[in-house]
């Protein structure tokens, strides 16, 4: 591993969101370690030792900033691992010329593959197998109790939803192009696209939906990704693997950057009601939304908002998207 700021990615192997993280630093190249936790509370790995009571995984570490959501993740591993250093990138050029579209393969990400998509995919999961425990689990993450008999019975509907977003997809890819924006090589949205849609093609429930008769460009297109995945994982070391304390302390004793990284927008803080310095709480507008993470506002921009919160190994900067989270003043929460 190289003397860089250590890269650390907490994650456990069932986890799909993990893979898809697991993938961008692969395709990138970016060595790293990796923690491994339980897929269910608890995990003291974060909560004790990072002081962050924030419950979805996975969440990425770069020396003592703690970066929570794929989608902050991938933005970061971009800005921090350019290809002017030598990385590869998740927002390559098109063919025959023309710049990425960023912005809306970020969106397409986040509000369709992470949100809309995965969430259709999760309905699909043999939830009549699963142990009473994981499905207690899984009802306080997702703030209501999960109706095991409702989701087996709407599994019909369900795969039909998922037959229509396959046609999509085989739409967008029918011209035969190797990447779904038509890029030199696959972009973050086909990274998206992909950690859901292959993870889906698993299920039992699923089967006769992949079908090779109504999607041979989707199916392709899906093997394709899977195979240079592969590929590029077979050629580089595999991640350290390391425990949770060991983890923590490599964090909160990692020399870090400045906050003037991520700056504060006062004008936008203004239209939040913060100032530097105030006690805020920060949690997701979904799932996980009753894990709020309190901590000191170190830094504002349109893109995140840091805190500083402090773990029985020492002080960390935990990262939230902007979008797809809830910021307020910790004094107005407890209201």
């Amino acid at each position: 591993m190289s003397s860089e700021v250590p890269v650390i990615l907490y994650r456990y192997d069932a986890s799909p969101f993990s893979h898809k993280i697991d993938n961008v630093l692969s395709l990138k190249r970016i060595p790293y370690y990796k923690v491994d936790v339980s897929s269910t509370l608890p995990r003291p790995e974060i909560t004790e030792y990072l002081g962050l009571p924030y419950r979805r995984i996975p969440i990425l570490a770069i020396g003592n900033d703690v970066y929570c959501d794929t989608s902050l993740i991938v933005s970061v591993l971009e800005q921090r691992f350019p290809a002017e250093k030598g990385f590869e990138t998740i927002f390559p050029a098109q063919k025959h010329g023309g710049k990425p579209d960023t912005g809306l393969i970020k969106a397409l990400s986040k509000f369709y593959a992470d949100d809309n998509l995965f969430a259709l995919a999760a309905e699909l999961l043999p939830w009549t197998k699963f142990p009473p425990s994981f499905v207690a689990d899984r009802s306080q993450f997702y703030g209501s109790e999960v109706n095991v008999k409702a989701i087996e019975q709407s599994v019909p509907y369900k795969q039909s939803i998922l037959a229509a977003h396959l046609l999509l997809l085989e739409e967008q890819l029918k011209d035969s192009r190797e990447w779904l924006f038509n890029t030199v090589q696959p972009s973050l949205a086909d990274i998206s696209l992909h950690f859901v849609f292959a993870w889906a093609r698993t299920f039992k429930s699923t089967k006769a939906v992949f079908d090779a008769k109504e999607i041979p460009f989707t199916l392709r297109w899906l093997d394709r990704l899977t195979a240079l995945i592969s590929n590029e994982r077979q050629g580089q070391p595999p991640p350290i693997k390391l425990h949770g304390e060991e983890a923590a302390t490599k964090i909160a004793s990692s020399t870090h950057e400045s906050y003037g990284v991520v700056g504060f927008d006062v004008r936008d803080a203004s239209r939040l009601g913060f100032a530097v310095g105030d006690t805020v709480q920060v949690a997701p507008v979904d799932t996980g939304k009753n894990k709020p993470t309190t901590g000191k506002l170190v830094a504002l921009s349109r893109e995140q908002i840091v805190l500083e919160v402090r773990g029985s190994k020492g002080l960390i900067r935990c990262h939230f998207p902007r979008l797809g989270f809830s910021a307020k003043s910790a004094s107005l929460a407890k209201l």
